[in-house]
């Protein structure tokens, strides 16, 4: 019996000590990044944008031709210069197809590639996508260049060793390791985000540049870092996954064609779930739906959640721009949503993203001030009626009714809302005046639930829905 214990011991001791070693730090990662350095690209933008110069201990200028020009352009006079960037790249096929950032190149009337920290080029522009903030150049050169591939990033995990290799500062050829810290990170920077994060160190000058797995394939574009000075082990890159299929449309076609279903969603809280009789807070819900979208022509309506797109469930509401942008233009798609708390489901052929409506920004005239204010105790809040003149000056629905709010308590329980906000519908019914409003708000007052369900048109005249937890 003691033999068959030590025996065991020995067995477990091996296999943990086994599973150490299959993770443990690579003891060096010279021969890879010795592989991968002349894949990697040192990119130097020009622009003929004048920018002034100014040295902060001389804060003066003067006019052109002045005398004292002369006398003190020595000491510190304000001069000018041409603007520029500084960023990385990597090469993607042996004919110099370079893939970076589009913020590095932006506005440039040169682009110089430095190649293997030796030999520069000249680059033109492929293509760029300023949502995803990739750019495709070509080296300018009949030489032929060393590639690296895209890896599968839906492969990376969490705690999986990476490299970063780029040009920080203007400092070419560094490279840095880390982990990956976290995935499906969204910090507000674009539209379509669903960025990797990782702690190998990336500061300014390492935009655009690669993040490399252990087997040398390309698993992120390394584009932002969280704070100002420098790296603080927060980096952030755009998976390979969602970058290729960017890649892919610029060099076939110079630009993007996204898929386009013509709604403006929202995120689906707890409230909300719980009016709609929804199991959990999930999927995305349709404030609005753009007219004579795909959506509007498919039979999608404002309140529908939609639960799922093309087979794929929709967990949280910022999932599905990225999955519908991905997705050919022109396919037809099973949509389906929660309505009238039942499932169905609707066939979508979708349309194209960047020759939509939805794609221009619109400018929206302020709005004016009414008299007739009027005052909701229990929303803490003061209200005029919607006028005539107010549709026509926010090009809304002719036959819209609602109530502008024109002051919002800080004790509000819609103090998240915003003066000028447009209160269209509470519990599914349309509001025509401030006793509308009242008489609902009492009633749910007096409900075990005390939530109601409102309905907006926000600043920027985009539809909401709000679940307010009524005290």
């Amino acid at each position: 019996m003691k033999k068959i214990k030590t025996l065991l011991i020995i067995i477990l001791t091996i296999g943990f000590a086994s599973h150490v070693n299959a993770n443990d730090a690579p003891n060096s990662f010279a021969d890879l990044a010795e592989e991968l350095m002349p894949s990697v690209v040192f990119i130097s933008t020009t622009t003929t944008k004048v920018v002034n110069q100014v040295d902060p201990s001389f804060p003066f200028k003067f006019p052109p031709g002045s005398p004292f020009e002369d006398m003190f352009k020595d000491f510190g006079t304000p001069k000018e210069r041409k603007g520029g960037a500084l960023g990385s790249g990597f090469i993607i096929d042996e004919n110099g197809t370079v893939i970076t950032n589009n913020h590095v190149i932006d506005g440039a009337d040169k682009i110089s590639i430095r190649v293997n920290g030796d030999k520069e080029y000249e680059a033109k522009l492929i293509g760029k996508d300023p949502l995803m903030d990739i750019a495709v150049l070509k080296i300018i050169s009949k030489d032929k260049f060393k590639p690296v591939n895209f890896g599968d990033s839906n492969k990376a995990r969490v705690g999986d060793w990476v490299i970063a290799i780029g040009n920080p500062f203007g400092l070419g050829g560094t490279v840095t390791s880390g982990i990956i810290s976290a995935r499906n990170r969204n910090i507000g920077l674009s539209r379509y985000e669903d960025f990797i994060q990782t702690d190998a160190s990336i500061n300014v000058g390492n935009s655009g540049g690669p993040l490399f797995n252990m087997g040398g394939e390309v698993i992120g574009i390394n584009s932002a870092i969280l704070g100002q000075s420098g790296s603080i082990g927060i980096g952030f890159s755009i998976p390979s996954n969602s970058a290729k299929k960017v890649v892919e449309q610029l060099i076939k076609f110079g630009e993007t064609k996204r898929g386009w279903l013509g709604v403006r969603i929202q995120i689906v809280t707890k409230e909300i779930a719980d009016i709609e009789k929804l199991d959990e807070p999930r999927g995305a819900l349709v404030a609005s739906v753009s007219e004579n979208s795909p959506s509007a022509k498919g039979g999608i309506k404002s309140g529908d959640i939609i639960l799922e797109f093309n087979g794929v469930k929709i967990k949280e509401m910022n999932e599905l721009p990225k999955i519908v942008a991905q997705t050919e233009v022109g396919k037809t798609v099973n949509v389906k949503v929660w309505r009238n708390k039942k499932v169905i489901i609707k066939k979508i052929k979708l349309g194209r993203l960047e020759t939509s409506e939805d794609f221009k920004v619109k400018k929206i005239p302020e709005d004016k001030e009414a008299p007739e204010i009027s005052e909701s105790k229990s929303l803490k809040i003061k209200t005029r009626v919607l006028t005539k003149k107010d549709i026509d000056d926010r090009k809304l629905p002719n036959q819209t009714t609602g109530l502008v709010i024109t002051d919002i308590k800080t004790d509000s329980p819609i103090n998240y809302l915003q003066i000028n906000d447009i209160i269209i519908e509470a519990q599914k019914k349309k509001i025509k005046s401030s006793q509308d409003l009242e008489s609902i708000v009492e009633i749910a007052l007096k409900s075990s639930e005390k939530t109601i369900l409102v309905v907006i048109y926000n600043n920027q005249n985009q539809r909401r829905y709000i679940g307010v937890k009524l005290d």
